[in-house]
């Protein structure tokens, strides 16, 4: 997992965050839910893929990480690719 200071995308859209993951082939983990269910739909009716997108709430870091390990361990990649998730 990368955050976003991480990979230094700090400042750039919500659109282009999703393009970056999905330029690494990675799926996405966010707490914006109206933004990215938005993306999620456009990228579906472009016809355009993701690596899956994961919504999570604000909550502290150890129920988001546990709220996590249980969607991953339960999905393979190929299920989560092109899904948009809540954890």
């Amino acid at each position: 997992m990368k955050t976003v200071p991480e990979q230094s995308t700090l400042g750039r859209t919500d659109s282009e965050q999703l393009e970056f993951a999905t330029s690494m082939g990675r799926c996405i983990l966010t707490h914006n839910r109206v933004d990215f269910e938005r993306l999620h739909i456009q990228y579906m009716e472009d016809n355009r893929q993701h690596c899956g997108i994961i919504v999570v709430p604000q909550k502290n870091a150890y129920e988001v990480a546990q709220r996590i390990g249980i969607l991953v361990s339960a999905l393979a990649v190929d299920e989560i690719t092109n899904q948009l998730l809540y954890a």
